[in-house]
């Protein structure tokens, strides 16, 4: 069974597709694990959001800024860049990778608990849209940083309203033991410092109550407790010019899940702020990624237990880490079934040596060694989570395009994972440390002979 909205993936005489491409093909062609992407998918998507905007007056003032932590591959960032869209970032290399793909500097928000000088510093020489800021404290240095290039750094707090959004507990970001953003009861207070500071010029206000929400409410049950700090702030004298409404709309990865159309959350929003002379923005990561990607892997073995069947197949937590790290579901799918072929309850894990290092628990697969399954909507924090554990190279990923396979990212080779490593010389010579004296100096090197 596959979710409802993939429907960029079809079988034909029982074989999966991607668009116009069979997937057995495509694992011929470029080996497993292997991470695919439908570039008709990512499109409509996007679309779905631009036109869900389009059709309402308020809409014409809101913008959408991709989350490109669901995933940052350059030619993702370029095809939703083409399109119009803006960017949603949380480090200094998510921004490189924004300009490296063509995005636009002006269209980037910054979000983050943790910016670094280096990064804050290089969002103000690129001229980014807006700081969403999240502490007293990273207030403080953007206004010492904009200072030193005589800037003024525009700026939204990010509100932290205590709402729940109802999703697992790792990706609620809008309660008050997160550690995210500004509780919403010290926003005011701090809003009319940061309108002090010479270096900051207020622009908005954000909020991002979590991740993979199936329930349209607590993005309403948040604007409303955003909108009383909006009158407080007017009052005041300290004028918004945006709105930040975040992301969070959630995918069906279960058969049994529906994920909320997108009008249908945004038409609210929209009628509650259309008498408000505010521009919008909206961070969608996930809903415009996920479902546009699967992980193509191969079974390497099938291993019955004592109460338990393993399939061994060949991808493995670090090329899809939510199931270990979430108990995430993905559905698995058989690629190209056969008949005859007896159905049993399979643990789909990987190779890694870890006991966490599951893909699927439980599953009903009519298998046999290396069959190919599918493990669908992965698209986001797939590939973006994905690690060198284990001195495993990273997958490759693919782009179908109709009829047309690109390489996207090239599959790592094992030198790749340590070239940037270095042995020691057979013989060491003392490299003198800051701070260090010539005492320090010959204890580092006498030891470094006893080794």
């Amino acid at each position: 069974m596959m979710p409802p909205d993939m429907p960029f993936l079809t079988r034909r005489q029982g074989v999966l597709h991607v668009e116009e491409l069979a997937l057995p093909e495509l694992a011929q062609a470029f080996g497993t694990p292997c991470h695919v992407y439908s570039h008709a998918a990512l499109c409509a998507n996007l679309r779905a959001f631009q036109a869900a905007l389009g059709a309402h007056p308020a809409g014409a003032r809101a913008r959408v800024c991709y989350a490109v932590k669901a995933n940052s591959n350059l030619a993702i960032l370029n095809l939703f860049a083409r399109m119009g869209a803006g960017f949603d970032i949380v480090s200094g290399g998510e921004l490189a990778r924004v300009l490296a793909a063509g995005g636009d500097a002006g269209k980037v928000v910054f979000s983050g608990v943790g910016k670094r000088r280096a990064e804050i510093h290089a969002a103000l020489v690129a001229k980014i849209l807006c700081f969403n800021v999240e502490s007293a404290a990273e207030l403080e240095r953007i206004n010492e940083i904009a200072g030193t290039l005589g800037k003024r750094a525009p700026i939204s707090l990010r509100v932290n309203p205590d709402v729940d959004p109802q999703t697992h507990p790792y990706i609620a970001t809008g309660l008050k033991r997160a550690k995210f953003g500004v509780p919403i009861d010290a926003a005011l207070a701090l809003y009319e410092h940061a309108a002090r500071l010479p270096h900051i010029r207020v622009e908005g206000v954000d909020c991002h109550i979590g991740s993979q929400l199936l329930d349209c409410a607590p993005f309403m049950e948040a604007l409303e407790r955003l909108l009383v700090l909006l009158d407080a702030l007017e009052k005041r004298g300290i004028p918004i010019r945006h709105l930040d409404l975040g992301g969070g709309l959630g995918v069906a990865y279960r058969q049994d899940e529906v994920a909320p159309e997108i009008s249908a959350c945004l038409a609210p929003l929209l009628d509650r702020v259309a008498d408000r002379n505010l521009d919008l923005i909206f961070e969608p990561g996930r809903r415009l990624t996920a479902q546009a990607g699967l992980l193509l892997t191969r079974v390497e073995y099938l291993k019955p237990g004592d109460g338990v069947n393993f399939a061994i197949v060949d991808a493995a937590m670090n090329d899809l880490l939510r199931p270990a790290l979430y108990g995430a579901w993905h559905e698995i799918v058989a690629v190209a079934p056969k008949t005859g072929t007896p159905t049993a309850i399979y643990d789909v894990v990987g190779p890694i040596c870890e006991s966490g290092d599951f893909l699927g628990q439980k599953r009903a697969l009519a298998i046999e060694p290396d069959d190919l399954l599918a493990i669908l909507s992965t698209g986001a924090y797939g590939m973006a989570m994905s690690s060198q554990y284990n001195t495993r190279p990273r997958a490759v990923e693919i782009m179908v395009r109709g009829n047309e396979a690109h390489v996207i990212r090239q599959r790592e080779e094992a030198a790749d994972l340590y070239a940037l490593e270095r042995l020691l010389p057979t013989r060491a010579t003392p490299v003198p440390l800051a701070g260090s004296t010539p005492d320090t100096d010959k204890n580092v090197a006498s030891h470094a002979q006893m080794c």
